[in-house]
């Protein structure tokens, strides 16, 4: 299981969850994607995951979260934290939710974690 928690985050369990820290804005390479699922087609449940967020929000039906102290992404292998970028997770219901750091351009990450995501599925066509 994935779970989603920080100060102002009450502990969230998650079935996908794409990390887009800021850095990401510069270089692509930094985002990174934890799922329960654990088959070939994975990678297609993060497109349309980045794909609905970015414009679920562009059409206002999706209000980022915002958060100011560091989130901790726990998982089987470990746990990731993240002070400031922005998180995109489908909970155990199938909500898609957006966790956001206020001082990022979250529309800008949005954008650039649909571009990693739609770049990795198109490597497999």
């Amino acid at each position: 299981m994935i779970t989603i928690s920080g100060n102002q985050v009450a502990a969230t369990p998650c079935a996908s969850v794409i990390i887009a820290p800021e850095m990401a804005l510069r270089e692509a390479g930094y985002i990174k994607t934890l799922t329960t699922n654990q088959e070939a087609s994975a990678k297609h449940e993060f497109f349309a995951l980045a794909q609905m967020a970015l414009f679920q929000y562009q059409d206002e039906e999706l209000v980022a979260e915002l958060f100011n102290a560091p989130l901790t992404i726990g998982h089987d292998q470990g746990q990731e934290q993240l002070a400031q970028g922005l998180l995109i997770c489908r909970d155990l219901s199938g909500r898609v939710r957006l966790f956001a750091h206020p001082a990022i351009n979250v529309k800008k990450l949005l954008e650039a974690t649909n571009r990693f995501c739609t770049r990795w599925v198109r490597l497999d066509i």
